[in-house]
């Protein structure tokens, strides 16, 4: 299986589909120090619906059509294809909450869940990230 594609993100150093909450950083770096590289991959409807879940890296198999929309903390991101389509032109902050969310990401056995609130990226945020995908590598 090759690389996962990439996103392309325009020429914009400062515009990205993703941000974090502090909230999230903080729960991000007890996870970090527990269980070394982390990962991210957005649930496409199993288990605890479309959430991001948090995986120590490697552990979680990427596909040949999963993406990588870039990095929350030091943390890949990634979604499947047929998933970006439908936040093609959203942008994804990662947040968390109390309560246990029914998947197997790694913030579950703190009594916490990682949220994505997403947003319609602006008409320069869009023309700044682009939308074309690079292909596998």
């Amino acid at each position: 299986m090759g690389k996962p594609s990439v996103v392309a993100h325009g020429t914009g150093e400062s515009v990205s589909r993703l941000a974090v909450t502090d909230k999230a950083r903080h729960v991000i770096d007890q996870l970090r120090d527990q269980h070394g590289e982390l990962m991210f991959h957005q649930s496409g409807g199993c288990c605890d619906g479309s959430a991001p879940m948090c995986f120590q890296k490697g552990e979680f198999l990427l596909g040949s059509r999963d993406l990588c929309l870039g990095q929350i903390h030091g943390c890949e991101f990634y979604m499947s294809a047929d998933q970006f389509e439908y936040y093609r032109n959203m942008h994804i902050t990662v947040d968390v909450s109390p309560g246990r969310g029914s998947s197997f990401s790694l913030e579950i056995p703190l009594g916490l869940r990682f949220m994505a609130i997403s947003r319609l990226l602006t008409d320069e945020e869009a023309a700044d990230i682009g939308s074309d995908l690079l292909p596998n590598r």
